[in-house]
């Protein structure tokens, strides 16, 4: 079973979005920051990371360049989610080593079109 894990300071965010990718067949981690993902990466890396932008401790970008770096960090497919929508942001997210952005609010149908675009689905 593929894994994914979801980064978002927000647990009613990550709940909703557990839900919708259990649902796709994922066995499911949280973390509430990216130092903490950043762990939960070193002792098990995720086939995919939904990961926000804004969050304390260490933002989403922050991670995803620490994440990159990592022996085995250019695996994972990594889907920004973010209210950070604009070319500047989506950009920098892509150059950073993100495999896909999708903005928030999202729903289950932008989830499975979005992992299905990366090969997730």
């Amino acid at each position: 079973m593929k894994r994914c894990l979801i980064v978002d300071d927000s647990r009613v965010v990550r709940k909703v979005a557990s839900r919708i990718i259990r649902d796709m067949q994922f066995e499911v981690t949280e973390a509430g920051d990216g130092m903490e993902a950043l762990e939960s990466c070193r002792n098990a890396m995720p086939d995919a990371i939904l990961l926000d932008w804004n969050m304390p401790v260490m933002n989403g970008l922050d991670f995803l360049r620490a994440l990159r770096r990592e022996d085995e960090g250019k695996t994972p497919k990594v889907v920004f989610c973010s209210t950070e929508n604009d070319a500047e942001h989506i950009g920098e997210a892509v150059r950073s080593g993100a495999d896909e952005f999708i903005m928030k609010p999202f729903d289950s149908g932008i989830l499975h079109s979005k992992f299905a675009e990366i090969g997730l689905a």
